[in-house]
């Protein structure tokens, strides 16, 4: 999202400006958090880039913000090449400066941002892992009685893969958010931006086998409106969601490296594979561009030619 114009400051004042870009960085994550509505997750994400810029700038960088030029900024990129960092980090870390220079510059620190004059390193598109239908119905079916709770994870996973929502947006649902009587719930992602998604049957038989069941015997005095909670009455984290993502696909003999949002994913492509309209589904996973949606669309296309040639006499 770019910045939101903003007249600079008047360049009458007496007031002294830090030469350091560090000292500006508490009022930019507030500018972002609060004018440009950014998620806490990107915000958070826009910290950690500009640190390990700030890190770098102390050792190489001028004493006065004035003095950064292209030169030492295609400097920070080849430090950022030889870290050996994947195209996609070194293009998130690039956004992450031009959009912390052009606060300085629209905040009247910085007449001009010399960043602006890179260019973004070119990226291949990679396609999203998926599980199969299969995997899927194995991972929703292994938590067991044996488990502590068991209705709750196995609601947890089966609403991860039955609305392709993110970890995040399922860690923020609240008990209202969630109508099983109309069979739909929902979601607020990104920018909080909301939406509403429909819940199947399966979704609906277990979240309500949970709320039944286990939720009454988690919810404490203070009575969060959480959908999912801890042992100890609070909302399940995001990070407690992608652990318990984690252990159950471990215990199925997935890969390492299934997520939360491997279940999106996998919602996706296997909504395409059904019929489901592209438009649709961008509305369903909450993309602000038709663009991030079609990426399905070649993930489809790379399984159907993979069965293709498994199962053709002349594959």
């Amino acid at each position: 999202m770019p910045p939101r114009k903003r007249p600079p400051k008047r360049s009458g004042s007496t007031a002294v400006v830090p030469t350091t870009p560090a000292a500006h960085l508490e009022s930019y994550l507030h500018y972002l958090d609060a004018e440009c509505g950014m998620a806490t997750n990107t915000v958070r994400a826009y910290r950690c880039d500009l640190k390990q810029f700030f890190e770098w700038y102390r050792k190489h960088g001028p004493s006065s913000l004035k003095d950064v030029d292209l030169q030492l900024l295609s400097a920070y990129l080849k430090h950022l090449h030889g870290r050996q960092l994947a195209p996609t980090s070194v293009a998130r870390q690039l956004v992450s400066l031009k959009m912390f220079f052009r606060f300085l510059v629209l905040e009247g620190i910085l007449t001009e941002s010399a960043v602006e004059l890179l260019s973004s390193p070119k990226l291949w598109q990679r396609l999203p892992k998926v599980l199969s239908p299969e995997m899927v119905d194995r991972l929703l079916d292994a938590p067991t009685a044996d488990d502590r709770y068991p209705l709750r994870d196995r609601a947890l996973l089966v609403l991860l893969y039955a609305t392709g929502c993110r970890a995040s947006e399922l860690s923020n649902m609240r008990m209202r958010d969630v109508r099983l009587d109309e069979s739909f719930c929902r979601c607020i992602g990104k920018g909080d931006k909301e939406r509403l998604v429909s819940l199947n049957p399966v979704a609906v038989h277990a979240l309500e086998s949970y709320l039944e069941h286990e939720r009454p015997l988690l919810s404490n005095r203070d009575g969060s409106d959480c959908l999912f909670l801890t042992r100890r009455g609070n909302g399940l984290s995001r990070v407690m969601v992608w652990k318990l993502v984690k252990k159950y696909a471990a215990r199925i003999g997935a890969s390492e490296r299934v997520s939360p949002h491997t279940l999106r994913h996998s919602f996706a492509t296997h909504m395409l594979a059904g019929g489901a309209e592209i438009r649709a589904l961008q509305e369903m996973l909450g993309h602000a561009s038709i663009r991030t949606t079609q990426v399905y669309t070649h993930v489809e296309h790379s399984r159907l030619k993979a069965v293709h040639e498994r199962h053709h006499p002349r594959g």
